[in-house]
């Protein structure tokens, strides 16, 4: 039995405004409806059960990039958006925060009656993922958000959060379906995070027959349990650094979208009056669609897209988002009906941004870049939950080269 992979993450309090919610939900359900048209069920749930795939995912939402509740409001909007949609998507979303993650069993046993899948099946399996994790291994982390992701052809995917009092941390834990051959027959891959000390292993009363092996894995060696899955560490910072994103790929993305501009860039995107601005968020909102895993491990580059609601590394320019959702949700309906040459045009503004990383060598401006989108905020509905972005008293008109 084998976690997909963990992410610890500093404790965020606080709640996402309606106006932000409202797009997440929206641009969420586009992005959803992109890849499953796009790629299948099976690739959603995998990418949902990959660590940095999912903070990349929340951070292009304009989630704060680093914090913990990026589960509970990127799983909160996505099952108000996806569910509507499941009978069309073939994808469920059960459980959640709180109250609503002891719901998951029977929203399990109605996607059962409405797809004809062994429904006390995938209720054990959602018990046992969460008793694992809350359980069988006490590393400190008690569970508070339980998500259980199915499709109607009974793969699932979960992701559940661990709140540790006293140092304000919580721990993200993915499952997906494609790597439990069995609860009770292969040993537990661990938990793996920043050493806390001792971790108490115990068994959980469902997965009696795997004691041993759960228990084994106290005897096990840190750094080698560490290999087994993949694992996200975020930092307590809140700003945006060098050191947190891959400069090479953002700075193309910049070049790409504000200094090449090819003559052609409208007919590629085949939309009009489309600015440098949203062409940015477009990239990152295609690599988030098209990227490979490996174009993940930098979720902070990805706040690029839509800043963050806390004004890191700048606020949500909320008209440059609705662009964006207005492009997808144009893109995935075109699909629908045979028509797919917008979903192209967004397939080939990623590979464009790729190809531009190859031989293009970065300074480090990123604070000037930052400086550069927090100034310019205003012109683009910029909102953050302390109130919306202000024009600058005075212009120094400074010329800034981005990259």
């Amino acid at each position: 039995m084998k976690r997909s992979g963990s992410a610890d993450l500093p404790l965020h309090y606080g709640y996402v405004p309606k106006w932000l919610y409202e797009r997440m939900s929206k641009l969420g359900l586009a992005i959803t409806e992109s890849i499953v048209g796009e790629y299948g069920k099976k690739e959603f749930l995998s990418r949902m059960s990959d660590p940095f795939w999912f903070q990349s995912f929340g951070a292009v939402m304009g989630m704060d990039w680093h914090s913990s509740g990026i589960t509970t409001s990127v799983m909160g909007a996505l099952k108000r958006a996806v569910n509507p949609h499941s009978k069309e998507l073939g994808i469920y979303i059960c459980g959640g925060k709180g109250k609503f993650s002891k719901q998951a069993p029977q929203e399990l046993i109605g996607v059962g009656e409405q797809t004809g899948l062994n429904a006390d099946e995938l209720v054990r399996h959602s018990k046992l993922s969460a008793k694992v994790d809350n359980t069988a291994i006490q590393d400190g982390f008690q569970l508070y958000t339980h998500n259980f992701i199915v499709s109607n052809e009974g793969d699932w995917s979960v992701v559940q959060q661990g709140m540790r009092e006293g140092d304000s941390m919580a721990r993200r834990y993915h499952w997906h379906s494609a790597l439990v051959q069995s609860f009770v027959e292969e040993p537990h891959a661990a938990i793996c995070g920043t050493n806390q000390g001792q971790i108490l292993n115990l068994t959980a009363m469902e997965a009696g027959g795997s004691r041993n092996g759960i228990l084994s894995i106290s005897r096990e060696k840190p750094e080698l349990m560490m290999q087994e899955i993949q694992q996200l560490v975020m930092p307590s910072h809140h700003d945006v650094r060098s050191k947190d994103v891959d400069l090479r790929r953002l700075g193309s993305i910049l070049w790409l979208a504000h200094e090449a501009q090819p003559k052609d860039f409208e007919d590629l995107l085949l939309l009009e009056g489309v600015g440098p601005r949203t062409v940015q968020s477009l990239a990152l909102v295609s690599e988030v669609i098209h990227g490979t895993p490996s174009r993940f491990k930098d979720p902070a580059r990805f706040s690029f897209a839509h800043g963050g609601k806390d004004g890191h590394p700048f606020p949500v320019p909320t008209k440059t988002y609705d662009e964006v959702i207005s492009t997808l949700q144009k893109a995935v309906y075109k699909a629908k009906i045979g028509q797919t040459e917008k979903t192209e045009a967004l397939k080939k503004l990623h590979a464009l941004a790729a190809r531009a990383e190859k031989d293009f060598i970065p300074t480090d401006n990123l604070q000037q870049v930052i400086e550069k989108e927090i100034s310019e905020s205003w012109k683009y509905g910029g909102k953050t939950v302390f109130g919306d972005a202000r024009p600058p008293k005075r212009s120094k008109g400074v010329q800034l080269r981005l990259f």
